[in-house]
């Protein structure tokens, strides 16, 4: 039987992911227990975790399987990830061998990996996830990479359906907000692709220089076209974005134009402290009630203020707590039995 991955949002079909979503209700509910006895996940984390390894680890226990945590060098030998290295260094192992050692030993394998080097051109291929994927005979899941965290955008859909009930036609607005690290696009590309395949009206707002990669911004567009939805606009304006919004996720990114040069992306970035999500700027949402996403961990009063993540519309907590169901129903669908 062929394997199946689960790398990208967009490398599943409608239909499938409707399905997820789906079983991610039902085993909310408290409708399904089990399906994962004596099946092993090894997750191998090359950059920190709190949500994603907290909830796998959770998903797997409760339907009756185990998780294996490892950090390449931190109890697991340092981990070599470039095709062809000579391994003269202070690197012990190499990719290929770990995922192919990990396929026999688990029945799906778990990667995070953040982008690395200076070239977004080769950032952008997520070739650490791709690689595991292409070496290991197991199911391999994305748990973040550089381009995408498919994890957290099934999480993002069901909690916009659970929040907005129907969501064809309602207003999700993806706003940029001032960090003190450049971080990836890995979230913000794929809740707006999550969002555009509820048939959502996307609207991304960034300073200038903080545009998204163009491929994506084309994906985001097409599976909205496609979903029934629409891309409305690019908006450059913190204030005029947020008016009529539904849904408000909030997410810092680093400027792909600029990846590679920190120094020159810090300088961009250091006048840019007023892009972050106040009471004020939330009072403009469909009624003063759009709901207030982001994917934790978030930097109060820097990203939202404090009286925005605390007060009512805010749904931070309930997002991160369907990363567990959504996991399960993926765990479930890939490595056990949904029924």
């Amino acid at each position: 039987m062929t394997k199946r991955d689960f790398l990208a949002l967009e490398d599943w079909g409608s239909d499938q992911v409707e399905e997820l979503l789906q079983l991610a209700a039902r085993v909310k509910r408290g409708e399904i227990s089990g399906g994962l006895e004596r099946k092993v996940l090894a997750m191998v984390f090359l950059d920190p975790s709190l949500r994603t390894r907290a909830s796998f680890e959770a998903a797997m226990f409760l339907h009756g399987g185990h998780a294996v945590v490892l950090e390449p060098g931190k109890g697991s030998w340092s981990l070599e990830t470039e095709p062809g290295a000579v391994m003269d260094g202070d690197r012990v192992e190499h990719l290929v061998e770990a995922a192919r050692v990990l396929g026999r030993y688990a029945d799906g394998l778990g990667i995070r990996a953040f982008p690395r080097g200076n070239d977004w051109v080769v950032a952008r291929r997520d070739a650490i996830v791709r690689d595991f994927a292409r070496h290991s005979e197991k199911p391999v899941i994305n748990l973040e990479s550089a381009r995408r965290h498919p994890c957290q955008a099934l999480a993002d859909a069901m909690t916009l359906r659970e929040k907005l009930g129907e969501t064809a036609g309602k207003r999700f607005v993806l706003t940029w907000a001032w960090h003190p690290k450049a971080l990836p696009t890995a979230v913000p590309a794929s809740a707006a692709l999550a969002a555009a395949r509820l048939g959502m009206e996307i609207v991304i707002a960034r300073p200038e220089g903080y545009e998204l990669d163009p491929e994506d911004t084309a994906l985001i567009r097409r599976i909205a076209q496609q979903a029934g939805g629409e891309f409305v606009h690019i908006i450059d304006d913190p204030d005029e974005a947020l008016v009529g919004a539904d849904a408000v996720y909030v997410k810092s990114w680093g400027s792909v134009k600029l990846y590679g040069r920190p120094e020159e992306e810090a300088a961009q970035r250091s006048g840019l402290r007023d892009w972050r999500l106040t009471p004020s700027r939330l009072r403009s949402t469909r009624g003063s009630r759009g709901i207030v996403m982001h994917c934790l961990p978030v930097r109060r009063n820097v990203e939202i203020d404090d009286a925005v993540l605390d007060g009512p519309n805010s749904v931070v907590v309930d997002q991160a707590e369907n990363r567990l169901h959504a996991q399960r129903a993926l765990l479930l669908e890939l490595l056990g039995s949904p029924s």
